[in-house]
């Protein structure tokens, strides 16, 4: 097992400030008067093209770091 620490900063810090952020974008769009416009199957497949992207995205920076899952 690995003793290394892990920063603080990117255990705690960092993951709260990428939920704010997001929480901020989501809330601008939310008061766009073109929110009501949006189509709720819209809406489903850009959070599962952004899920997907997201997992990508971890799925390569782990292998880039040679870290065994």
């Amino acid at each position: 097992m690995d003793d290394r620490k892990r920063p603080l900063l990117a255990v705690l810090i960092l993951p709260a400030i990428l939920v704010i952020v997001g929480f901020a974008g989501l809330n601008r769009v939310m008061q766009s008067p073109n929110f009501a416009i949006y189509r709720t199957v819209d809406v489903v497949q850009l959070l599962g093209s952004g899920l997907c992207f997201g997992v990508a995205m971890v799925l390569i920076i782990i292998v880039l770091r040679g870290v065994r899952i």
